[in-house]
């Protein structure tokens, strides 16, 4: 399995949605989900129209059968609002073009990251970039740097797990190395 990194850089981040808002919109609003809820991507894709209607999100995790409830922020609520306009409250939101109503495939999923990183120059692009892109800006943009909030909030075990998920491990051990060669 390959290991998949977070995007870091925000101009990066925004040439992205920038380029899937204009080409598929479907598509966007699956990144837009990943990156601004956190959540694994066979739980974006079990998402329906009457899941984002309101104000949070309400799901039970496929992974853990735990229940999760996740505040829809303005920005994701604006791109939602004219995607579900007019459509039954019980169509998947990330619709597949294949059969009557159901989400595309995990591997279909991938292939879509997978073609905008490839777009981008981006090698280490996966499903998990998503959720990873989530609490590293999460971890990054906080003022108070909750590590702590984050690891609950991906059912982690220590802090270290966490950290080395969002690519600050990472990060850090780079920073170490530069310095050290310098």
């Amino acid at each position: 399995m390959n290991f998949v990194q977070p995007i870091r850089d925000p101009e990066v981040l925004q040439d992205i949605k920038d380029y899937l808002e204009s080409t598929n919109y479907r598509n966007f609003i699956m990144f837009l989900i990943g990156i601004y809820t956190g959540l694994r991507i066979s739980d974006i894709l079990r998402l329906r129209v009457r899941d984002v209607s309101g104000s949070h999100i309400s799901i039970r995790e496929k992974k853990t059968g735990k229940q999760k409830r996740i505040l829809i922020s303005a920005d994701l609520k604006k791109k939602l609002i004219p995607y579900i306009e007019g459509k039954p409250p019980n169509e998947y939101l990330i619709k597949s073009r294949e059969g009557i109503n159901r989400p595309i495939t995990r591997e279909m999923a991938y292939k879509i990251i997978r073609s905008v990183g490839e777009e981008f120059g981006l090698t280490e692009l996966g499903c998990h970039t998503l959720r990873k892109t989530f609490g590293y800006i999460f971890y990054t943009e906080t003022t108070d740097k909750d590590i702590g909030l984050l690891m609950d909030y991906f059912n982690h075990a220590s802090s270290k797990i966490t950290l080395r998920y969002i690519g600050l491990e990472q990060d850090t051990m780079d920073m170490a190395l530069k310095r050290h060669r310098a």
